[in-house]
């Protein structure tokens, strides 16, 4: 054996070593995502459950106990979407789920958190779920279909009562989007919400979605509902300039863009959520 054979072998055997310590990692995220899901839920008293929306299943955490209370409604990121900035993860589920942080904080009666398609539920309950339901197609119209759906059953459970949407980031874009659907929901607020979609992809020089809607165009169908769209000054990913552009698209009497000083798109939302709430939206008289 020579010399210069060993530490070949050996940089072999490093690299084999480092695979398969890196699949024993990824192993461990998906349950580590799981887990912390679940702490986040628990001491909240959110309630795991799964909805049957469209052509998907839905995860949802869950606490409805006054019926005859409005509903606040939580719709997720766009999760672990990504690898690197070209390759696809193969499980959307979130790392930190800020979504559910969120609601998680919030002390209404009735909270209502709904995880994106193909995040947290079993892939082989949702035979539709694929790379570009993650991508692409996030925002597609089956996709808003499918929420506005799962809003719909979870809605029943306080009938006649009025809504209010919550999105993070990519679940800002749905909440918008599903409420352009519907005619009980009471306000809108969006945190890092990407209100621009095809503005947002020109910025970072991304790929088009053509197969997916984006808010901006449903800004003046929503234009009546009052809302707060929140933007982290520090945010590079849905910079601050995106929720103005939709508050110029929709007019400000009902919407408004408020920047949260020091905070970027993946900052600690849940902390400064308490004081964001109480600030009610409102329309201008």
């Amino acid at each position: 054996m020579s010399r210069a054979g060993f530490p070949r072998r050996r940089l072999r055997l490093i690299a084999i070593l480092l695979s398969l310590m890196a699949i024993g990692m990824a192993g461990c995220a998906t349950f580590d995502r799981e887990g912390h899901a679940e702490a986040l839920a628990r001491p909240a008293g959110l309630q795991r459950e799964e909805v049957a929306a469209g052509p998907f299943v839905l995860t949802a955490w869950t606490r409805i106990t006054r019926p005859d209370r409005p509903l606040r409604v939580y719709i997720e990121g766009d999760g672990f979407a990504w690898v690197s900035r070209s390759e696809p993860s193969r499980d959307p589920t979130p790392r930190q789920a800020t979504g559910l942080a969120l609601a998680a904080t919030d002390p209404a009666p009735n909270v209502v958190y709904l995880a994106r398609p193909c995040q947290f539920t079993a892939m082989v309950k949702n035979p539709l779920c694929g790379i570009p339901y993650w991508t692409g197609q996030r925002f597609a119209s089956e996709v808003v279909d499918a929420m506005n759906q799962a809003v719909d059953r979870v809605a029943a459970r306080a009938p006649g009562q009025l809504i209010d949407l919550v999105g993070y980031s990519g679940g800002g874009a749905l909440a918008v989007l599903v409420a352009s659907h519907r005619s009980d929901v009471a306000t809108i607020r969006t945190v890092a919400g990407n209100l621009d979609i095809e503005f947002v992809n020109r910025l970072h020089g991304v790929s088009a979605m053509p197969l997916s809607e984006n808010p901006i165009n449903a800004a003046t169908r929503v234009a009546t509902i009052p809302q707060i769209h929140f933007s982290g000054s520090d945010d590079v990913v849905v910079p601050p300039v995106v929720a103005r552009r939709f508050v110029e698209m929709a007019g400000a009497r009902c919407v408004q863009a408020l920047t949260v000083p020091g905070l970027p798109h993946d900052g600690d939302w849940s902390h400064q959520w308490p004081a964001l709430l109480v600030v009610t939206p409102s329309c201008a008289h």
